[in-house]
């Protein structure tokens, strides 16, 4: 037998194993809250499980996503940055700017800026 097949037969032995050491060795002792769902640290038993949130939680989101993408992109040109050479340096170059001026507009604009939040002064 070649390494593949046992790995391809040792894989499912061993997370089988597990799971049933899991089920056989766990204290079971669900009460109603613990089995609830859980709505991001909000009871939806208790009280109001919607509260309001401010536009600023959504813009940050939507900023993180394009930040995010932005890392997955460059991805590719980490990989093969050999062999794209200087066309794929000026290329990244030049997609790294464009990047920069959309987060200096969106500094600019204020858009990080959440009203809520108050600096502390050293004078209290």
């Amino acid at each position: 037998m070649n390494s593949l097949t046992i790995y391809v037969i040792l894989v499912p032995v061993i997370s089988f194993v597990l799971l049933l050491a899991n089920v056989l060795l766990a204290k079971h002792a669900p009460y109603a809250e613990k089995v609830s769902s859980y709505e991001c640290g909000f009871s939806p038993i208790y009280g109001q499980n919607r509260s309001p949130f401010t536009i600023q939680f959504y813009l940050v989101g939507i900023l993180f996503l394009i930040f995010d993408i932005e890392i997955f992109m460059t991805m590719p040109y980490a990989l093969t940055v050999y062999e794209t050479g200087m066309y794929g340096f000026w290329i990244i170059i030049v997609f790294f700017g464009i990047l920069t001026l959309g987060f200096v507009f969106e500094y600019s604009s204020k858009a990080l800026y959440f009203s809520g939040i108050k600096k502390q002064s050293n004078n209290d």
